[in-house]
């Protein structure tokens, strides 16, 4: 324990025995946080389902509204800022500071850059009158496309397909602000890391941040299918 407190004076706590004893527990506090996570983002998907199930039509069509490539581009965003995310991991570990700095800043400029996208996806929406509340509006049913060639079937209800926006800019605001969150702890991370304060002995705080981080793309990973994908065939 005296050889720990000496090398890495500034980072063993006082109430741990060891750095391990340290990494152990702040990766164990990191786990059950994003349990906790999931069972929350968990009751929204589960929302989404049973609505979806309700109000097929409604859905497809709201669906249809979104713009997919804006979409898919951000998937491939946040797919490349787990990759920066996991080298920053890495170097951290073998204690390359300038390489730590380097993918630290790629990872969060790439979640800044996820941000701008959704932020412009969100113009968009309210410029057409598609955010839920006294100022929505749907187009006239009738012009909708027919579903599995029943054109009785391509009328929607505008007020179901608003509870499929409610849901959209519940799930996609939720992520938002958990991108937010992590782009802050990064920003953190850059300026501890300028400062020398991670080492190969002492890189704790970048591989919790690196869990969060790839959590919250993983949630992408299944709200872009689900919002963006699912029933656009028909």
């Amino acid at each position: 324990m005296a050889e720990n407190h000496a090398m890495t004076p500034h980072a063993l706590a006082h109430h741990f025995d060891s750095l391990d004893q340290q990494r152990e527990a702040g990766t164990l506090g990191m786990w059950v946080f994003l349990i906790t996570e999931i069972m929350f983002f968990g009751g929204l998907f589960l929302t989404y389902i049973l609505y979806r199930s309700k109000f097929p039509h409604e859905f497809v069509a709201g669906s249809h509204a979104l713009d997919i490539r804006l979409g898919a581009f951000n998937t491939a965003v946040l797919i490349g800022s787990s990759l920066t995310m996991a080298l920053a991991v890495y170097y951290s570990q073998v204690g390359s500071r300038r390489l730590l700095v380097t993918y630290l800043t790629l990872t969060m400029l790439l979640g800044l850059v996820f941000l701008g996208v959704k932020g412009i996806e969100y113009t968009e929406k309210f410029e057409h009158h598609h955010f839920p509340g006294a100022d929505f509006q749907w187009e006239d049913p009738a012009q909708a496309p027919a579903l599995d060639g029943n054109p009785g079937a391509g009328k929607v209800d505008g007020r179901h397909v608003e509870m499929f926006y409610w849901i959209y800019f519940a799930m996609t605001g939720l992520h938002a602000l958990h991108m937010i969150i992590g782009a802050g702890l990064i920003a953190v991370l850059i300026v501890l890391a300028v400062r020398g304060r991670f080492t190969a002995e002492y890189h704790m705080p970048v591989e919790i941040t690196g869990l969060y981080w790839h959590f919250v793309d993983i949630v992408w990973i299944f709200l872009f299918p689900l919002l963006y994908l699912i029933g656009r065939h028909e």
